[in-house]
C-alpha cells in the first residue's frame, strides 16, 4: 500500500514480493544504496589508511633494524588478511541464504567495527612486545573474513530490491569504494602536513581508525532497522512450500563457468585499483621521494573518477534494456 503522503513522482519502480506489490520510493532507494555501500566504504577507508600509515605502524608494532623489513611486515599483515576474505565469503553467504541479507549484513559490519577498535586502541609493541603485532595480525584476520562476506551480501542485497536496475544498484559498491580513497587520501594529506612527524608517529596515525569507528555504529543502526529483500522472502517462501525457485533452472556447469568470469574480473580490477590506490603513493614517497600530501592526489583522482563514473556505467544496461524494450 502506498501512504497518502506519497507522491506518484517519489515512487521508482514497483518490485514484487511473493503475491505482493511494494512500491520502491526515492527515499528507500537512498536508504538501501547508504546502507549496504557504508560497510564496503569503512572496509576500503579502514584498508587504504593502514597502507597509506604503512611505515608509521610499522615503526609501531614491527620494530626491525631494517626499515623496509619492518615496513615489508607490516604490509605483510595487510595482506595476509585477503587469505580470509575466501573463507568469510562462503560462511557469510551461507549465512546470508538461510538467515537474510540482513542478518549477513549486519553481522559483517559488527566485525569490521571490532577490527577498527582493535587497531585505533592497539599499545604498541614498546609497551606489551610481541602481543603487538600478533593481535594487529587477528584484528586484519577478523576484517578480511568480513570483508569476504560483506561484498557479496551487500551486492545481493542492493540487486535483490530490483529486477530492472540491478547494475546502477551494485555499482554504488564500486562508486563507495571511491569514495573512501577520497576521504582516506585527505586524512593522509592533512594529517602529514599538520603534524610533525613525532606526534604522527605518536598518536596522529590513529585517527583515520577512531573516525571509521564513527561510521559503523551509524551502519551498525541503519543495517538491523532495514526490511528483508523482497527476492530474499520470495524464494524463502518458495522453498518453504517445496516450489521451484526462480533462476535455478540453468545447468550446474552454466553456473559454475559464470561465477569463475566473475571470479576473474573483480580479481583483476582489484589489483589494479590496489596499485592505483595502495601502492603508488608508499612508491611515490619512498621511490620518487615526493612529500606525502602531493602523492595523494594520484589517489583523489583514482577515487573522483571511480566514484562519478561507476554509477553512470551502472545505468547503462538499464538504458540497454530499455531501448529493447521500446523496439
Amino acid at each position: 500500500m502506498r501512504s497518502g503522503s506519497q507522491s506518484v513522482a517519489d515512487v521508482v519502480e514497483v518490485e514484487e514480493a511473493g503475491d505482493a506489490k511494494l512500491p520502491l520510493t526515492r527515499a528507500m532507494v537512498r536508504r538501501i544504496v547508504f546502507s549496504s555501500s557504508i560497510g564496503n566504504a569503512l572496509e576500503w577507508f579502514d584498508f587504504l589508511v593502514y597502507g597509506y600509515f604503512a611505515p608509521v605502524i610499522a615503526k609501531q608494532f614491527f620494530p626491525v633494524h631494517d626499515e623496509w623489513l619492518s615496513t615489508l611486515l607490516a604490509i605483510g599483515t595487510f595482506g595476509i588478511s585477503f587469505l580470509m576474505r575466501p573463507l568469510g565469503a562462503i560462511v557469510l553467504g551461507v549465512y546470508g541464504d538461510r538467515k537474510g541479507r540482513k542478518a549477513a549484513l549486519t553481522l559483517a559490519i559488527a566485525l569490521m567495527m571490532a577490527g577498527t577498535l582493535a587497531m585505533a586502541v592497539m599499545p604498541p609493541y614498546a609497551t606489551i612486545g610481541l602481543a603487538a603485532p600478533l593481535l594487529v595480525l587477528l584484528a586484519r584476520l577478523v576484517q578480511g573474513f568480513a570483508v569476504g562476506g560483506e561484498f557479496g551480501s551487500a551486492t545481493a542485497f542492493m540487486v535483490e530490491h530490483s529486477s530492472t536496475r540491478r547494475g546502477y544498484y551494485a555499482s554504488w559498491q564500486f562508486a563507495s569504494q571511491g569514495a573512501a580513497a577520497i576521504l582516506a587520501a585527505a586524512f593522509g594529506s592533512l594529517l602529514a602536513l599538520w603534524l610533525p612527524p613525532a606526534e604522527l608517529a605518536s598518536w596522529g596515525w590513529r585517527v583515520p581508525f577512531f573516525f571509521g569507528l564513527v561510521l559503523g555504529p551509524v551502519g551498525y543502526y541503519i543495517r538491523s532497522h532495514l526490511d528483508e529483500t523482497p527476492e530474499f522472502l520470495a524464494n524463502r517462501e518458495a522453498m518453504a512450500a517445496q516450489r521451484p525457485v526462480a533462476g535455478t533452472s540453468e545447468p550446474a556447469g552454466r553456473r559454475w563457468l559464470d561465477l569463475l568470469l566473475a571470479v576473474g574480473i573483480v580479481a583483476q580490477s582489484t589489483v589494479g585499483v590496489y596499485i592505483l590506490q595502495l601502492y603508488m603513493p608508499l612508491y611515490a614517497v619512498k621511490q620518487l621521494h615526493m612529500a606525502a600530501a602531493t602523492s595523494f592526489g594520484v589517489v583523489v583522482l583514482n577515487g573522483g573518477l571511480q566514484f562519478a563514473l561507476s554509477p553512470v556505467w551502472g545505468v547503462k544496461p538499464i538504458l540497454m534494456y530499455k531501448k529493447q524494450r521500446d523496439v
